[in-house]
């Protein structure tokens, strides 16, 4: 299987100009395209560019709200509650971060749900952005229907993903974000899309026998991550996300993929804390790089040549492909190139690059 390796400066002037000719404005077209981009970055391409096929489709036929609007419904100094109007889910979830970040701040604490969302992309970049914001912060969102409540043979929770984002001082900011399920959805349809089985384990079919082939994972049950665990906290981010902020839950969220007439009703959910509330910012880093160079200096399992922190090893990749190039499949390239002809984007000025960057 070929992949094109593109610079990060190409592939999002791409991406930006899809987003721009299908109707976006350019700072949507902008956050959008900086959001997939940096997921593609940290090896998460599930997330990344390949989003931009379905993203385009639901545009086109008007079943998200091309304009960017939010309603703020119930505030207090400390929290937020936004209506977002069927925008797109990765600006609304941007802002709803800012929001959290800047009345922590104020307040010490932010919290933001957002309800009348879609699909936000990964949670990392917005417990990121708090990070850097030097918050502690908590970030959740749920899903349309995927995974099976632990015991039952019927669909009802989503992938319903949590992350959370804690700054350090010299060290990295620690960055955790993970899937309730075994794995992401979009993980699946990405093997799909690119011809490629999963592994067993990751879902069963309809019927309950384990499978290697996305169809029929898709067809079925993605499997809950650590069993009851993953279903307990996974029941917690449907409360936060979807019950708490009014937002549409479990089978009543409209379907990423399959759903062309109902808005998806997706909510959101943010918490952040400054890092500061109970001691000197510069004490709690100085504690937080010492946690982190204890835990580095463990004695490592057989054939484990380093110990990693959350979040630590899509940092290094960020890194490397910076450095040496993104990897992105021939199917999801050409899914790209097929867009972008449809809505009129010139491709000649990315054709000499793909062609030198076959790998």
């Amino acid at each position: 299987m070929k992949n094109i390796l593109m610079e990060k400066v190409h592939l999002l002037d791409w991406v930006n100009e899809i987003f721009k000719a299908v109707g976006l404005d350019e700072e949507q077209a902008k956050t959008i395209a900086d959001h997939l981009v940096l997921a593609n970055l940290r090896g998460i391409d599930s997330h990344g560019v390949s989003k931009v096929d379905i993203y385009t489709k639901r545009l086109e036929k008007g079943i998200v709200n091309k304009d960017f609007q939010y309603t703020r419904l119930r505030e207090t100094p400390v929290s937020a509650l936004i209506d977002g109007c069927n925008s797109m889910g990765i600006p609304l979830a941007t802002a709803g971060i800012k929001i959290a970040v800047e009345k922590a701040k104020q307040s010490g604490v932010g919290i933001v749900g957002i309800k009348g969302s879609n699909h936000a992309g990964m949670l990392a970049a917005y417990t990121g952005y708090a990070a850097d914001e030097d918050c502690i912060a908590l970030a959740v969102t749920n899903a349309p229907p995927s995974m099976a409540p632990w015991g039952g043979r019927e669909i009802f929770f989503g992938t319903n993903p949590i992350s959370y984002g804690i700054p350090a001082g010299n060290q990295l900011n620690i960055i955790f974000d993970m899937a309730t399920t075994v794995v992401a959805k979009g993980k699946i349809i990405l093997a799909k899309q690119e011809n490629k089985k999963i592994p067993l384990g990751w879902a069963i079919t309809k019927d309950g026998r384990e499978t290697t082939d996305p169809e029929e994972a898709l067809d079925g049950l993605i499997l809950p991550s650590g069993g009851p665990k993953g279903y307990g906290i996974a029941f917690l981010v449907e409360i936060l996300s979807g019950l708490f902020t009014g937002a549409a839950y479990g089978p009543y969220i409209g379907s990423l993929f399959d759903d062309f007439e109902n808005e998806q009703n997706v909510g959101q959910f943010f918490f952040a804390m400054r890092a500061d509330l109970f001691e000197d910012l510069s004490n709690f880093k100085q504690r937080m790089d010492q946690i982190i160079e204890e835990i580095r200096q463990l004695k490592k399992m057989e054939g484990v040549e380093k110990i990693y922190l959350p979040g630590e090893i899509q940092l290094e990749l960020e890194k490397t492909r910076l450095a040496e190039g993104i990897p992105i499949s021939a199917e999801v390239i050409d899914s790209l190139v097929s867009i972008s002809q449809k809505y009129g984007v010139p491709t000649i000025k990315y054709e000499e690059i793909l062609k030198g960057g076959i790998v």
